[in-house]
């Protein structure tokens, strides 16, 4: 076991392979276990009924808008932590994960207070039925008082991934993921007396206190128990302009290119909603808890590569870049390529799992099926995004989200709605703007791993 006063660096370097799944194997156990809990939290609330489904998608935007800040300046994070680590700067990775800190507080404070001044005109906006408007506040309004401590929990797990531990992160979050799925029966409905029976209220206030518990562990044991090789010394924190720009030139990139992701899932909504029905959003929300068990080996190894890459290019080991590189996104590839097969066979069956409603399950079928032909090809296009970032290059992962969501698939949609096309035009939308990202990706990240060789030799 390593000890935690020395880094990584050196056994990265010796088997990059292992090192890849060394942190892509806890993060697709941790997300596996968060999409089934989404999935189980899904079959909950849809007890309550088609329009509590709907109540809750409208949310949605708003969780990945969150969640698209929150990980992308933790993205940006854990990108100067690797890289100081792989330059053996330990003073500059512990004075990064603290400037981590100062970000995750402001952000936390900022979006809890937007969202209860807000929320509710944004979900009206977003094109919430005025029916179904106070059940979508609810859950919303719930969340938001948790907001800070799941703005931590994801800078904690930027930190730690930052020095290539992720078994920690990840056994962290499973915990307070199992005990979400415990909780969420008893806050969702009566159960003869027993249970709390807040409905979709009941469903977020179980979040939050289970993302409470979480926070409260990881403060615990990094700054009480010392379970990391990053140290805090908030005492004598330095702030450094120079640092704080290095993070955000990742962060703010990634966060606005996953905001522009959640504004296209907040228009896709607005657009399924307002030309083909309610029953059409519903269908879509499940397919879309379904994609993200699909995507997990592609998210695992994704995670894997930020790391990897920026110990690599941080220690001016470009080969080795090159190497995890093509064998990352070689897995990713096959792995979802086998997946895709297998939804496309089940789909009515993994359609009734969530829903009785013929009409939805039709629509989730055809969403599925449709899609299912794309599928392999995000694990090229999501890789060569997180590999970027890891060479400290936030900026072409925005300029190919708004691509893929504001110059393909969104107008494409908007068009096909528009003149009455059949919804299955929908979903080809989206995999041609999928398509196009995975030409896009590989080719700058060659050049820009071409051009920092060029910078090295000059």
């Amino acid at each position: 076991m390593k000890d935690k006063d020395e880094s990584r660096l050196q056994d990265f370097l010796d088997k990059p392979e292992k090192a890849l799944w060394s942190i892509a194997l806890p993060v697709i156990a941790g997300m596996a276990i968060q999409t089934m809990y989404s999935i189980v939290d899904m079959l909950f609330i849809g007890q309550l009924g088609g329009d509590s489904i709907t109540a809750v998608a409208f949310n949605m935007p708003l969780y990945f808008f969150v969640m698209g800040i929150t990980f992308g300046i933790g993205t940006g994070l854990t990108s100067s932590i690797s890289r100081a680590i792989g330059a053996e700067d330990k003073k500059r990775a512990d004075n990064a994960a603290e400037h981590g800190l100062l970000i995750g507080l402001f952000l936390g404070v900022t979006l809890t207070i937007l969202g209860l001044i807000l929320g509710k005109d944004v979900l009206s906006a977003l094109g919430a039925p005025d029916e179904m408007l106070n059940e979508s506040w609810s859950y919303l309004r719930v969340t938001c008082y948790g907001m800070t401590f799941i703005v931590f929990a994801i800078v904690f797990r930027s930190i730690l991934a930052g020095e290539g531990d992720m078994k920690f992160p990840v056994m962290v979050a499973a915990t307070g993921t199992i005990l979400n799925i415990i909780l969420d029966p008893i806050f969702i409905f009566d159960l003869g007396g027993f249970g709390l029976g807040m409905g979709v209220e009941g469903a977020a206030l179980a979040s939050v206190v289970s993302q409470t518990i979480v926070f409260s562990i990881f403060v615990y044991m990094l700054f009480w128990r010392d379970h990391a090789y990053i140290t805090f010394d908030l005492r004598n924190f330095e702030f450094s302009t120079g640092l704080m720009k290095e993070i955000l030139w990742v962060g703010i990139p990634s966060s606005i290119s996953m905001i522009i992701m959640s504004f296209g899932q907040g228009i896709f909504n607005y657009i399924l909603v307002d030309s083909y029905g309610p029953d059409s959003v519903a269908a879509y929300t499940i397919s879309g808890r379904l994609e993200m068990l699909m995507f997990l080996p592609i998210m695992g190894i994704a995670t894997g590569l930020v790391t990897t890459v920026g110990m690599f290019t941080g220690a001016k080991k470009m080969d080795k870049v090159r190497q995890i590189i093509l064998y990352g996104i070689s897995r990713a590839f096959a792995i979802v390529a086998v997946a895709s097969l297998i939804v496309f066979i089940s789909a009515p069956y993994i359609m009734g799992l969530f829903t009785d409603d013929p009409i939805i399950e039709e629509i989730g079928v055809g969403v599925l099926r449709t899609l299912c032909f794309a599928y392999p090809f995000v694990g090229i296009a999501m890789p060569c995004g997180r590999i970027m970032q890891g060479l400290g290059q936030g900026f072409p992962v925005l300029v190919i989200t708004a691509l893929r969501v504001l110059l393909i698939s969104a107008p494409l949609a908007y068009y096909f709605a528009n003149n009455e096309y059949d919804i299955v035009w929908i979903w080809y939308s989206i995999a041609i703007s999928i398509g196009v990202s995975a030409i896009v990706g590989p080719i700058w990240v060659w050049k820009t791993i071409n051009s920092i060789e060029q910078k090295s030799t000059a």
